[in-house]
């Protein structure tokens, strides 16, 4: 089969060794894809579930299939979730190309790009308002807050009650998501990102924000449990990967072609006919 080559591919909330992960699945797409750089923004690994020991065949063969995509090049960043929060003690270390992170600035063509999982917010936010004008630092206060809440949670034998789980008991129109979204976006402006990635909340979604401080495109890579969703970053644009219906699209990179404009199109290639000419000129010099 052949393989769709992309800039970025986003897959988050996969929740292996849990019964809810569909792994076959995933493993189709990563089968059909050959993307540079790949994220995997938080909760691959659903740790609390692992004393159960459940870890069939398929959940392993996408770890496999991960490894092997590194190994062959592509770089893997893994962003950690509050499901497999015990990988964060591994933040900061690379191994080859899969780097552990707690959060991740990419810049894609011109434009910045944060990518983190979105369990920070579970701290109430909405109740401390001061803390989403703090820029960065506000994001670091809200990951050592989350951290400490985890912490407390865990000590008292109960598992916390996360955002998620809110979610999906209220319904998706809930205020907790607006909420969400609108502080996302407004600490992502404060730092100048174009994009703002999350997951956690295992709703597919892309849409653009515009406000008197910039605009910003939120975007959220949904999960392998109900939506079966990815993000795909390719000819300069962000597309919503959904498996229930992509999966029957083969020519689903021309289709992409065919929605472009001539002028798009033209100002794509020339860009990357500079850029491989510039490769090449200095190729020479050496």
């Amino acid at each position: 089969m052949k393989k769709r080559k992309l800039e970025v591919a986003v897959i988050s909330d996969v929740h292996l060794g849990s019964l809810d992960c569909h792994a076959d699945e995933l493993n189709t797409y990563l089968n059909s894809i050959q993307p540079k750089k790949l994220v995997l923004n938080g909760d691959i690994l659903d740790i609390g579930q692992f004393h159960k020991r459940y870890f069939p065949q398929p959940h392993m063969k996408v770890i496999r299939k991960i490894l092997n995509m590194a190994a062959k090049g592509t770089q893997v960043f893994y962003v950690t979730g509050n499901r497999d929060e015990i990988v964060r003690k591994l933040t900061g270390t690379s191994m080859g190309n899969v780097h552990v992170v707690d959060k991740l600035i990419l810049r894609l063509d011109g434009k910045k790009a944060w990518f983190f999982h979105g369990d920070v917010f579970d701290t109430p936010i909405i109740k401390a308002k001061w803390l989403a004008k703090c820029g960065s630092l506000g994001y670091h206060l809200l990951f050592n807050l989350n951290k400490g809440a985890n912490y407390i949670y865990k000590k008292m034998g109960r598992e916390r009650p996360t955002l998620s789980h809110k979610v999906e008991n209220e319904g998706a129109d809930s205020k907790y998501v607006e909420d969400f979204e609108k502080y996302t976006v407004k600490m992502a402006l404060r730092k100048h990102y174009d994009y703002v990635v999350c997951g956690h909340l295992h709703q597919p979604k892309k849409e653009d924000y515009i406000t008197k401080k910039g605009t910003c495109t939120y975007l959220n890579s949904g999960d392998w449990v109900k939506s079966l969703t990815a993000l795909e970053y390719s000819l300069k644009r962000w597309k919503l990967y959904r498996y229930q219906h992509d999966k029957l699209s083969p020519f689903f990179m021309d289709m992409e072609l065919r929605e472009m404009d001539m002028q798009e199109l033209f100002e794509i290639i020339t860009t990357q006919s500079e850029a491989k000419l510039l490769k090449q000129r200095r190729k020479k010099k050496l």
